[in-house]
């Protein structure tokens, strides 16, 4: 499946628990870890595990595998890996204070609103 499509795919699955300030990083010119970084907001812990294991199950049910996961132990920042995607799910402080938009400001920025349109910023 292609990379974008894929990262699409996520943010649907994002959006049906109620992920907002949801952000696409185009990091394929950037880096060989991704093409791409997802980074969404959930606020409070048990909508950001709702969120994160609305992602996995549905992908483990098509036979996708999570190849890492991180951050089910405090749930203020839990990042799941799918080799070409990386997601990372924030309570909204710690979104702040990592701000990954800003430590990958040259990647191209796509937002998605809650109605899942998509626009390049």
């Amino acid at each position: 499946m292609d990379s974008k499509v894929f990262a699409d795919k996520i943010i649907d699955l994002m959006l049906e628990k109620k992920a907002y300030d949801v952000k696409m990083l185009n990091i394929r010119d950037l880096s060989s870890i991704a093409d791409y970084f997802i980074v969404c907001s959930g606020g409070s812990e048990p909508q950001v595990k709702a969120i994160a294991d609305n992602i996995d199950k549905s992908l483990a049910d098509e036979g996708i595998k999570c190849t890492h996961r991180e951050g089910f132990d405090s749930l203020n920042w839990v990042l799941l890996d799918y080799f070409d995607v990386v997601i990372h799910i924030f309570k909204e402080d710690a979104r702040g204070y990592y701000n990954l938009e800003k430590l990958w400001g040259d990647a191209p920025i796509i937002e998605v609103a809650e109605d899942g349109t998509q626009t390049q910023i």
